[in-house]
């Protein structure tokens, strides 16, 4: 099979301390246009997996500092990301994947494997998780298209990295309503938020992209509670 560059490519984070595994996975996946971030250890892996956005997790069970049923457990109790998780592991008994499914994988898949069934099953993990939205999300000349993640203001394209993509959502779904930032946080980093100024860098970046070129900012900041985003000037920013 050619290399191909995928409509909608992945950004997927593996977790595993066996560099030819991880290696292999890589040389597969990458020169289908993927995008991988690794992890060597389960501390590692839960913190990129609360503070970041991956569309799924291949989980190694056998990991050092924290093991993969531990950190699948943790990352479904922290209610913050719903990102799939397929385990892989040496372990093929019926007991072994119960362990794995109670603790929150979605899928599981036997060491030795074939990468071309890594892949198909990661795809139908990521096409159950993320159902096809076609909906556009439109505020003033502010449109975000869910599915395909393009931004356009007054027609124009804007590039979001994908925590302001996050926060934009959030803010039109509720619009015109004001979001605290608790649970800006939280949408963005579970239990774990970095640091008090870390959504204000957000918000500020979100701002320069979507409101700093135009003429009416659409993006306010409601003071001790949070933000909205509306068609307004009344609250001031």
């Amino acid at each position: 099979m050619e290399p191909f560059a995928p409509k909608n490519p992945l950004r997927i984070l593996v977790v595993e301390d066996n560099p030819d595994i991880s290696e292999n996975i890589a040389d597969y996946f990458e020169t289908r246009g993927h995008v991988l971030d690794f992890a060597m250890n389960g501390v590692q892996g839960l913190h990129l997996a609360l503070t970041d956005e991956y569309d799924v997790m291949i989980l190694d069970i056998m990991l050092p500092g924290m093991d993969g049923l531990t950190l699948c457990q943790k990352l479904r109790e922290s209610n913050a990301r719903k990102m799939p998780v397929l385990m892989l592991t040496a372990r093929d008994t019926l007991p072994d994947k119960v362990s794995g499914f109670e603790s929150g994988t979605d899928d599981y898949l036997v060491k030795p494997f074939a990468l071309q069934e890594l892949e198909v099953r990661i795809h139908a993990l990521v096409r159950r998780n993320r159902p096809e939205v076609t909906d556009l999300l439109k505020i003033a000349d502010l449109t975000v298209d869910p599915g395909t993640r393009i931004v356009r203001r007054d027609g124009k394209i804007v590039e979001l990295n994908r925590s302001c993509m996050r926060l934009l959502e959030i803010l039109m779904v509720a619009s015109p309503k004001v979001v605290a930032r608790a649970e800006l946080e939280h949408a963005l980093w579970g239990d774990m938020p970095p640091g008090s100024d870390s959504l204000r860098s957000h918000i500020y970046l979100l701002r320069r992209k979507i409101d700093k070129p135009f003429p009416t900012p659409l993006i306010h900041t409601v003071h001790g509670v949070g933000y909205q985003l509306k068609v307004t000037d009344e609250i001031s920013s």
